[in-house]
């Protein structure tokens, strides 16, 4: 991100899209990073109430979080932001 020239803390605005790295695979690899990192410590702690959480968790990421930024990035960039769109997953998979 840095080296696209746009800042690093979510709480200043974007000034570039980024498409390298992790950003080619997945439109927020960040999330879906720290949802496998989630996800892999309910597994080493063996508890069943961690995978209840996760459901709630991802749902208020998706609709509180990630659809807001999409329309921040949509409003702002345009047509580059959605070149971007149609060409990397939001998570992993297209959908």
């Amino acid at each position: 991100m840095q080296a696209a020239g746009t800042n690093v803390n979510p709480s200043l605005p974007t000034t570039s899209i980024v498409t390298s790295g992790p950003f080619r695979l997945s439109r927020n690899p960040l999330y879906v990073a720290v949802t496998l990192l989630y996800f892999g410590l309910i597994l080493a702690l063996n508890t069943w109430w961690g995978i209840i959480m996760l459901i709630p968790l991802l749902i208020i990421m998706h609709f509180g979080v990630v659809l807001r930024e999409e329309r921040y990035l949509e409003e702002k960039f345009g047509d580059e932001y959605r070149r971007y769109k149609a060409r990397v997953a939001r998570y992993l998979l297209m959908i």
